[in-house]
């Protein structure tokens, strides 16, 4: 069973009008997954990438993300506090 869509098809329904942004911790599909990247890079709206660990402390493989290639920006390393921290990027973000 691929369950990747499980992932990516809620980016697809974030082009509608109704999303103005998205934050997004991918897990490990962060590393590993072109098509969450693909589904990211068709929305028009501020993405914001969080990381619960900070990966460049981690290993090697986890310092590429695919998620990265395709967000406004990264918040890592603060556990939970990234979501506060990406939800005010948000705001300054669409901020007039």
């Amino acid at each position: 069973m691929n369950t990747i869509g499980v992932l990516s098809d809620p980016f697809a329904s974030s082009t509608s009008a109704c999303s103005s942004a998205v934050i997004v911790n991918a897990a490990a599909y962060t590393h590993t997954s072109v098509a969450v990247l693909d589904a990211l890079k068709m929305l028009s709206v501020p993405v914001i990438e969080v990381h619960l660990s900070n990966p460049a402390r981690r290993e090697n493989f986890r310092h590429t993300s695919y998620v990265a290639m395709g967000a406004t920006g990264t918040i890592a390393g603060f556990g939970g506090l990234g979501y506060r921290l990406a939800l005010e990027a948000v705001a300054a973000l669409l901020s007039p």
